[in-house]
């Protein structure tokens, strides 16, 4: 019998999620796979929506380049653009769209000798600081780029900082700078009502929370899987991963005892502790410590005591108490899926389900598509 950590990827879901934010936001959406979907599973995610998402962004040439041997025909989008001028040949073998967020990038796109020209997603530093051309650069950059016999078409877009807090009025800024390099390039002739050019702003965030940033395209990410940014439940997002394994061990201590390593959980009461078969070498944040939500076949519980490599403890003491279970070898435990929200061990953890979600690994990956 194989070890019973499992990750279990409901692929309708993932359909479903992608459909939301596709008829939330309005317009295309890109669906954003990078990191094998947020290591969900690249591949499988994008079979699961090619019949229906208007394309995929992905970080790198690399992943772009295992969706295509996959198969995928959809449009891809190079998040990161590219690194270096020889990758432009395999980009335009592949069909593949890319950001431009550099002054070196435009350089070496307007040097370049392609067979074919490539569609380009210019991208502006609004406020974000990460990259993206400064406002100043923008309206020369575009002109420079707009008719050369290397671009296609390019869509305008940025990025957001803080979308995820409704209260911060950084969004709001970002929004009124993007707008003004569009009105720079409006004034230079650049976009007419004859060439119209798209934009891009939303990411999960700003799909949820920030109506004003509808545009021709929006870059939905952790809410595909199930995760809402915004931490509200107004809105019907499926948990696409449901990590789940079992309990191995059954210790009974005694009040004063403690467990693990560090002894950091002392039983304040006699105790009935499960041992799991999951610890941080399969991705569990060992930063998950006393009081992160865990289930026992449907019965909601807590961990206690240190997250080991291979192993972590959970609370046992109420369910068998209150004879709502009864907890036994082969129990089954979710660490997060339908009953216990990702985002909820991600805060007792002291991160976000975005790092969960990547970190999962040596398990098992099992997936379905009802």
């Amino acid at each position: 019998m194989s070890r019973p950590a499992v990750a279990h990827i409901r692929l309708d879901a993932f359909r479903h999620n992608y459909q939301l934010a596709r008829q939330t936001h309005g317009g295309r959406a890109l669906a954003v796979i990078k990191a094998n979907a947020y290591g969900h599973g690249a591949v499988q995610c994008a079979q699961a929506v090619s019949n229906d998402a208007d394309g995929f962004a992905v970080a790198c040439l690399e992943e772009a380049l295992q969706l295509r041997q996959a198969g995928i025909k959809n449009s891809i989008l190079l998040l990161e653009g590219f690194f270096e001028a020889v990758e432009l040949p395999d980009i335009v073998v592949n069909d593949l769209w890319i950001v431009v967020h550099a002054i070196w990038q435009v350089e070496i796109l307007l040097a370049a000798k392609l067979v074919k020209p490539l569609q380009v997603w210019l991208k502006l530093d609004s406020g974000m600081h990460r990259v993206g051309l400064s406002p100043a650069e923008y309206a020369q950059a575009f002109m420079q780029l707009s008719g050369h016999a290397n671009v296609e078409k390019i869509v305008l877009m940025s990025h957001f900082a803080n979308a995820d807090n409704l209260s911060s009025a950084h969004t709001l800024q970002q929004i009124a700078v993007f707008q003004q390099a569009i009105t720079g390039i409006e004034h230079s002739g650049g976009v007419t009502d004859t060439n119209h050019t798209e934009y891009s702003l939303a990411n999960s965030a700003a799909i949820l929370g920030w109506p004003q940033t509808k545009a021709d395209w929006s870059r939905p990410g952790i809410m595909l899987y199930g995760a809402n940014p915004l931490r509200s439940s107004d809105i019907n997002l499926r948990p696409v991963m449901q990590l789940t394994s079992q309990i191995i061990s059954i210790r009974n201590i005694k009040k004063g005892e403690s467990i693990g390593y560090g002894s950091l959980f002392t039983a304040q009461r006699d105790s009935v502790v499960g041992v799991v078969a999951c610890g941080y070498a399969d991705g569990y944040p060992r930063s998950a410590g006393n009081g992160t939500p865990a289930a026992v076949d449907g019965k909601r519980t807590q961990l206690i005591g240190r997250v080991s490599m291979d192993m972590l403890f959970v609370d046992l003491t109420d369910i068998t108490q209150a004879k709502m279970a009864s907890p036994k070898i082969g129990s089954i435990v979710e660490l997060w899926g339908d009953q216990v929200p990702a985002n909820d061990v991600a805060t007792a953890a002291g991160t976000i389900a975005y790092e969960l979600f990547c970190n999962v690994k040596r398990v098992q990956f099992r997936y379905s598509d009802t």
